[in-house]
């Protein structure tokens, strides 16, 4: 073999960011939140594995239980199984009763503090929450376990030597299961890279992507030998990398991802929306972009919200060394579910986080970037969002997500005091899961049923989409593909059909506009582009 020869990450080459062995997302980051998730979701879940796992294989291959707490493991890694929840019991010891004590403590503040001061309960804190914890009130008196998040990153409850990389091939659109109820277990066709998120040598593994290095140089970054080659080549390859510059071309070219990622490029500047990006599976698939169609610089991502496709850890980690500056909104700071999103990014090694609050402003050249309300979505729970107004050149574009135009009047008002909005890209997941489905394992106590069906992170349906784009003036709409994209499923849990609610609603929403003259509306859909004058 000749040793000159350098390779770059294949293109059907996956690295799965993990949180022991289970895929990394805000609920198993953050050390408060993915100590609940631990204790609720993560034990129960193996726990019942073991119980029947052949219920849990079949149940995992029912199309209508996509999204359930099944372990898609085949019956022969019992044995793995049952040596994870033991090393989760005692890894995480200190974790699952942090979380067993905030929820105790909370309940029993619950019931007992009706307004007179908490000062006296401090001596009383559980040992766990000691020198991490302030004990407040809201307005109506009821009382609140605040945890301060900043020093739990510091604390023996943020486990960064538990970070890893999963690298794999992905052969299919549809080979993962679910993100989060299915751990990821070493296999004879994959390598495990254990390394905290925040360390530079990742980097160094991805801009192989672009940067071609040789086949000694890698087996040293990733700690391998030449005995591990049957392992790592099919993860590499010797084709040059696809050739990618920062667009110089008149007036702004925006760019779809799938889902809700766009990349908007102007004057040479590139803003990055939301980056939820793919592979090309070694089988083929639908049309895409990729993660070799992005330039060699974004100067800026947006983050809208930190919902797991939106703040997409295997994505950002991949694309660190080519942000100048992650742009998120900002956390209340009081409860625990509602997750620092610059916190975690600084976590992550990004250096140059900025946090947005409602109408604020970055300055780009020719241009600007505008923090917008963002309403709706997240099951009426306190929760860091923002939709995002980019203004290139002459025109102004409002990515504005998942919002759920609950007021009309919020978007008269951006609309009087920034202009009307030339194009507007929208998510419409009108239906969304029940408040259970995600926070369930992180709250104190659930509501019942009735109500946690009620409080669903749904969006906009027709009827509110067309609210919005009238009050902001708009005629150019696009709607993104909520989860459609088949590489999408192992993480939406969605089973698209042709005239499900959701393409009932978008089609109602087009249809309209079209009939009202809109210069454009329609339904993105794999990759697309769209370019826009002035």
């Amino acid at each position: 073999m000749n040793k000159q020869t350098s390779y770059r990450l294949a293109d059907a080459t996956v690295a799965e960011a993990l949180v022991d062995n289970w895929v990394a997302w805000p609920h198993t980051f953050s050390p408060v939140p993915y100590s609940l998730h631990l204790l609720n979701y993560q034990k129960k879940t193996l726990a019942s594995y073991l119980q029947n796992p052949a219920l849990h294989v079949k149940s995992s291959q029912n199309p209508k239980l996509l999204g359930g707490a099944f372990v898609n493991l085949p019956v022969e890694r019992v044995p793995d199984i049952v040596a994870l929840l033991v090393r989760l019991e005692r890894v995480h010891s200190d974790d699952l009763a942090l979380a067993q004590e905030l929820v105790d403590f909370q309940n029993l503040l619950d019931k007992e503090a009706v307004g007179q001061s908490l000062n006296s309960y401090y001596p009383h804190l559980p040992e766990s929450l000691r020198g991490y914890v302030e004990l407040l009130y809201d307005y109506h008196s009821r009382p609140i376990v605040r945890c301060i998040e900043s020093l739990f990153y510091h604390s023996r409850h943020y486990k960064k030597q538990l970070q890893s990389l999963h690298l794999f091939t992905q052969t299919h659109d549809r080979m993962r299961a679910y993100y989060m109820s299915t751990p990821r277990l070493p296999d004879s066709n994959s390598i495990d890279w254990t390394l905290p998120f925040a360390q530079a040598e990742l980097d160094g593994l991805f801009k192989l992507d672009s940067q071609p290095q040789p086949l000694a140089f890698i087996r040293e970054l990733l700690g391998l030998a030449a005995a591990d080659d049957g392992k790592l080549l099919p993860l590499l390859t010797n084709q040059p990398p696809k050739a990618t510059a920062n667009w110089q071309g008149q007036g702004t070219r925006i760019r779809y991802f799938g889902h809700a990622s766009m990349l908007v490029e102007f004057n040479g500047t590139a803003i990055l929306i939301d980056p939820f990006l793919t592979v090309q599976p070694g089988q083929g698939g639908i049309e895409r972009y990729t993660f070799q169609d992005l330039p060699p610089k974004i100067d800026y991502v947006l983050i809208t919200h930190g919902h797991h496709d939106h703040f997409v850890f295997e994505t950002l980690l991949r694309i660190r060394h080519k942000i100048g500056c992650l742009v998120v909104p900002k956390a209340s700071g009081i409860f625990y579910g509602d997750i620092s999103l610059k916190l975690m990014a600084q976590a992550l090694g990004f250096t140059h986080v900025v946090e947005v609050e409602p109408l604020d402003t970055l300055a780009v050249p020719h241009g600007e970037i505008v923090a917008v309300p963002f309403l709706g979505e997240h099951n009426d729970l306190p929760f860091a969002k923002s939709a995002y107004l980019v203004k290139a050149g002459t025109k102004q574009i409002l990515f504005a997500a998942d919002s759920n135009c609950l007021d009309k009047r919020m978007y008269e008002n951006l609309c009087a005091e920034r202009g009307a909005v030339d194009v507007v890209f929208l998510g419409m997941e009108c239906v969304g899961a029940p408040l259970s489905w995600v926070y369930g394992p992180i709250l104190p106590k659930l509501p019942d049923y009735k109500h946690c069906q009620s409080r669903r992170s749904n969006g906009s349906n027709a009827a509110v989409a067309m609210d919005l784009l009238q009050a902001v003036g708009n005629h150019q709409v696009y709607v993104y593909a909520i989860g459609r994209e088949p590489w999408l499923q192992y993480f939406m849990a969605l089973e698209p059909e042709d005239d499900d609610v959701y393409i009932q609603e978008i089609n109602q929403l087009l249809t309209a506009c079209q009939n009202q003259g809109f210069i454009d509306a329609r339904r993105l859909y794999g990759r697309d582009e769209i370019f826009l004058a002035g």
